[in-house]
């Protein structure tokens, strides 16, 4: 499906998201260096962790806002919250006023704002596009994410340590232009009788109860159980591309020479090394994870994710190893291929296991590898403070080595399973 075939809503969202997403990695990246540094990093990843829960709460609840109060209107409203918290986060760090408290808290409002946005905008996706090219149109979102993640790093290294006021107040203008450009441009396409069905129940919890259920399912499936904790383990290593890498690249990497063409060298530290670092990794996932997904396919899955894992585990290694900025590329390149592996196929194998019934709940339930990951990942930050350095890197290596150990067992299970339903 060519996007000049997409539905209008697509068309204006896939450019001016573009724009929202390039602007918001221009200074997102950066934003756990500046907590660690106003907080220290003990409190800095506690608060990080706090912040979280109410991510996930907004998450759980996004979807039945978007059922009962229509997309449009949870995009717009969402959007423009997310532009005044960064306003607000601008005023913080303003020449006339400093509060890192602000910061934090319009950080989390910000935050819950984007949970409220993220379920309206991939149900107006499945509501408008046919399912044979959802898969199409999603990819052609993701890649686009993936550019701003190239894109958006690489821009931050130059603007965000000179001009972090001036970035915020950009950041907070542009979503709230993007949210003004949906309120014009775009239409609601929630199903009516979605909307009626919802509107007679009149609790406003009731989806928070209907998820909770749906969750409880995982302690019923062995494999599944498995996949979930073997996921929020692996998760611990790669949710620390934007946690724990970013803060030990600025405590460690001093002024270095990138590459020097006669008497003029290109040298960077800190915030700059790391806006290199990560421009790399989302320049990778944009051009291999085609390429990665149809090499992984070739083999059987179980192999893919114990291996994906133990990538994960020596890229942690190499990093821990290394304060020079080639290394840390080198690094960065092992730590992608091991994101590259499992990425493609992880969904296909959550629709292998999941009764056809149920799909739908299972993969609402897979997504607690993240949530629940991502709520417990920033304890890496004051971790360093406790352990240090050495030790906090040293744990994110057997815990993604226990998450291969998982996945094997899982796939014994899964095998096991197999083998009695062929009996019976």
């Amino acid at each position: 499906m060519r996007i000049r075939d997409w539905d209008t809503n697509l068309k204006v969202r896939l450019f001016a998201e573009a724009m929202m997403n390039i602007t918001f990695w221009m200074f997102f990246p950066f934003l756990t260096i500046y907590f660690a540094e106003e907080f220290g990093k003990n409190k800095a990843g506690l608060l990080l962790v706090f912040s979280q829960v109410f991510s996930v709460l907004a998450n759980l609840m996004g979807g039945y806002c978007a059922d009962r109060f229509g997309r449009k209107r949870m995009m717009v409203l969402s959007a423009i919250g997310q532009g005044l918290s960064f306003l607000c986060f601008a005023l913080s760090s303003s020449p006339w006023f400093q509060s890192p408290w602000l910061g934090f808290l319009s950080f989390a409002v910000a935050g819950v704002f984007g949970s409220f946005y993220w379920p309206a905008s991939q149900a107006m996706v499945a509501d408008v596009v046919d399912e044979k090219d959802r898969s199409n149109v999603f990819a052609i979102f993701y890649t686009s994410i993936n550019i701003a993640v190239v894109v958006g790093p690489i821009l931050g290294a130059i603007f965000y340590v000179h001009y972090r006021f001036q970035l915020l107040l950009f950041a907070g203008a542009v979503c709230i232009l993007l949210g003004l450009i949906l309120a014009k441009w775009t239409r609601e396409t929630v199903p009516v009788q979605k909307s009626n069905s919802l509107s007679g129940d009149g609790k406003w919890y009731y989806f928070l109860q209907n998820q909770i259920r749906d969750y409880a399912l995982i302690v019923k499936d062995k494999t599944f159980l498995l996949f979930i904790i073997a996921g929020v383990l692996a998760g611990q290593t790669f949710m620390q591309l934007d946690l724990l890498i970013p803060v030990y690249i600025k405590d460690f990497v001093k002024s270095q020479t990138l590459f020097s063409i006669g008497e003029w060298a290109f040298t960077v530290k800190g915030e700059q090394a790391f806006g290199i670092v990560l421009a790399e990794n989302g320049f990778l996932v944009a051009l291999l994870t085609v390429f990665v997904t149809k090499w992984m396919g070739k083999y059987y899955e179980r192999n893919v994710f114990v291996l994906s894992s133990v990538v994960y585990a020596i890229s942690i290694v190499l990093f821990s190893q290394t304060h020079w900025i080639w290394g840390l590329i080198i690094a960065m390149a092992v730590f992608t291929f091991g994101e590259l592996m499992g990425a493609g196929l992880q969904q296909s194998f959550v629709s292998r296991i999941a009764p056809e019934h149920m799909r739908g709940q299972y993969f609402a339930a897979a997504s607690l590898r993240f949530t629940l990951g991502r709520t417990i990942a920033p304890l890496s930050i004051p971790m360093t403070v406790w352990i240090g350095y050495g030790w906090t890197f040293f744990v994110l290596f057997l815990l993604a080595l226990v998450s291969a150990g998982l996945y094997w067992v899982m796939f014994t299970v899964f095998e096991k399973q197999k083998a009695e339903a062929t009996v019976i």
